[in-house]
């Protein structure tokens, strides 16, 4: 009988205080009491209320959109500063590019937050634009730090592929652009899907860059939550955040599974082509000489 070990007691541990309050939010985001902290039975009114609370819905949708365009400009930036670090190894200014890049990830917030603030309104002032702090300058905002996971985890990626595969296809013939689409970007599809979904839920998640660069009618959801928990936590606010627990949980396990299969496909692919020419280039059979008599 194998003994359960002090890892596997840390593992549990570890996972229990991860998950508990996760759990516990969603089972009282069932509760039937106005009060948070008192049990008052089962029930659904706060999810059907969310209905009629077009305030806290809009700062969803406002944040599930926003979310949606910075995962999309993050992914985009940061595999293009992950090829430049990558695959261009000597050019003027490389150490300092590859600062620019990583500094949003030891840069506090606060202070990316400022500058960015500063930033807009010096452009208002000189350009005419932003006229007004909203949705956009939210979205500048999160791309700009969000863009710096990106560029770390596809050049972890990046540093692992086989470059005879790429330079191969080149000899063949295929153009750069081709080889990029068709062989490069199958290849580090999981770590941008992995890039991808990070970019979403910091940018989800964030509250101190939204707090800075946005406006009168763009408030997120973590400044909605933000400022109603300072007053006391309203049941909607748990059943809002099952949904978006529910939510981000079907789309992770989606993505890892397409991944999943894609992955199982390729693999199972590459094993047939070495089946293939393996057997190809074993010696036939040759016919055995007749016996001299």
């Amino acid at each position: 009988m194998k003994r359960f070990g002090f890892s596997k007691l840390m593992l549990v541990l570890g996972l229990l205080f991860i998950y508990l309050p996760m759990v516990i939010l969603v089972i009282y985001s069932f509760n039937a009491s106005k009060l948070v902290t008192v049990w008052g039975g089962w029930s659904v009114k706060w999810y059907v209320g969310l209905l009629d609370n077009t305030q806290l819905m809009g700062a969803v949708m406002r944040s599930l959109e926003i979310a949606l365009y910075t995962a999309v400009a993050a992914v985009a930036l940061g595999t293009m500063a992950a090829f430049v670090l990558t695959r261009i190894t000597r050019f003027k200014g490389r150490t300092l590019f590859g600062g620019l890049v990583t500094a949003p990830l030891v840069m506090p917030e606060v202070i990316t937050g400022l500058s960015l603030l500063l930033l807009f309104v010096a452009m208002a002032q000189l350009v005419g634009w932003p006229q007004e702090r909203g949705v956009a300058t939210i979205w500048i905002a999160h791309t700009t730090f969000c863009a710096a996971y990106v560029a770390v985890v596809v050049s972890a990626r990046l540093r692992e592929l086989d470059l005879s595969i790429e330079e191969a296809a080149m000899d063949l013939g295929a153009r750069p652009w081709k080889v990029f689409f068709l062989i490069t970007i199958p290849m580090i599809a999981p770590s941008l899907a992995a890039g991808g979904m990070m970019s979403f839920a910091l940018s989800l998640d964030d509250l101190v860059l939204a707090s800075f660069v946005s406006g009168p009618g763009s408030t997120t959801l973590p400044m909605e939550v933000f400022s109603a928990v300072r007053l006391g936590v309203k049941p909607e606010i748990n059943a809002v955040a099952s949904l978006i627990l529910l939510s981000v949980s079907l789309v992770t396990f989606l993505v890892w599974y397409f991944t999943r299969q894609a992955e199982e496909r390729r693999r199972k692919a590459v094993q047939q082509a070495i089946e293939e020419a393996a057997a190809g280039s074993s010696p036939h059979e040759g016919v055995r000489p007749q016996q001299v008599r």
